[in-house]
């Protein structure tokens, strides 16, 4: 058995309309988006380094804001939508 997955809120506030839209395209690579600068992921520990490696390939770090908000597996269950789905896939979440 591989080792668990994580559930983790990726958020950015990104100025530059061209890096923006080249992080939010290499974020559905390992999440999907939930709004335009907010993405819900599932991930192993190994494809969560790898996303923030390539986060940082594309952001500038002194101009950009990035979050990363992991969620424990009684956090996720409790998320609320008022309009689109939760992400709802079933895997065992650690933090």
């Amino acid at each position: 058995m591989g080792r668990p997955h994580m559930f983790v809120v990726v958020t950015y506030d990104i100025s530059d309309n061209r890096r923006r839209t080249r992080l939010h395209r290499k974020l559905k690579d390992f999440g999907t988006p939930v709004q335009y600068s907010v993405f819900e992921c599932i991930l192993g520990h190994q494809h969560l380094k790898k996303m923030k490696q390539t986060v940082r390939k594309v952001i500038k770090a002194d101009e950009d804001l990035v979050r990363y908000y992991p969620l424990c597996e009684g956090c996720r269950r409790r998320i609320e939508a008022i309009n689109g789905p939760v992400s709802k896939e079933k895997r065992t979440i650690v933090v």
